[in-house]
């Protein structure tokens, strides 16, 4: 006797999966695997990189250039000190956007200190790929950017901004607003602005004061550093309190 085809059951079938209709099971997807995947591997807390993916150190033409070494050398000293915070059950583990540039200045700096990084990349049309860097079972790779910004911010007890264009402004900016706002509680986060020169030179704070478009308290919502060794310890310092 002939035996019916089975009708595919709806969370096997690709083409519901890719339409329009799917999409509140994608952005849950992407919230809900990550979260697996996170607490699988024991990350409780992150140290947060933002910057420019357009960075090559081979590309002597850039200003920028000498950045890329100091954000692999302070991704390298709070790795290496992470490594010893382990043995007692305590992590922070170093976190980017997955791209090249800053972001895999620090996963390099990571790596060779022997530490495990993150790498949340995000599906461009100009195809931005994971650097090489990355801890294999700790890549992501997002469709939303939204779902990719919260889980940059989630678990980030620090966040280090070098120097980068529309995208570290618009991520800086956006946890600098949810600070400002209360809907991340300034204790539970310190923000860096790695390249001082760089950041006053492109953003004009003080202006935003004079035109009374923010408040003077707000600029103690961010701190400059321009020296690996200094942002290390300025850094251990604050997030030491997290343990």
């Amino acid at each position: 006797m002939k035996k019916h085809k089975l009708p595919v059951k709806a969370y096997k079938n690709l083409e519901f999966l890719i339409s329009r209709e799917a999409r509140v099971i994608r952005i849950l997807s992407e919230y809900l695997e990550p979260l697996k995947r996170l607490r699988d591997f024991k990350i409780n807390n992150t140290v947060l990189f933002f910057g420019s993916a357009r960075i090559n150190p081979k590309n002597s033409d850039s200003k920028l250039i000498p950045y890329y070494k100091e954000a692999e050398e302070l991704a390298f000293k709070l790795a290496k000190w992470a490594i010893d915070l382990k043995k007692n059950g305590k992590n922070f583990v170093i976190c980017t956007g997955g791209g090249g540039g800053f972001m895999e200045a620090a996963n390099k700096g990571a790596s060779k200190a022997g530490g495990k990084s993150i790498g949340m990349n995000i599906s461009l049309p100009k195809e931005q790929h994971p650097n090489l860097y990355i801890s294999p079972e700790l890549g992501f790779e997002f469709h939303y950017f939204f779902m990719r910004k919260f889980w940059l911010a989630y678990k980030a007890r620090a966040i280090i901004a070098f120097p980068g264009g529309f995208g570290t402004l618009d991520e800086i900016f956006e946890i600098l607003t949810l600070v400002q706002t209360e809907k991340i509680c300034k204790d539970d986060i310190y923000i860096m602005l790695y390249g001082e020169k760089y950041w006053r030179e492109i953003v004009d704070f003080e202006a935003l004061v004079k035109y009374k478009t923010i408040s003077r308290k707000d600029l103690d919502l961010f701190h400059f550093s321009s020296d690996p060794e200094d942002a290390f310890l300025i850094l251990k310092k604050n997030l030491i309190k997290h343990l």
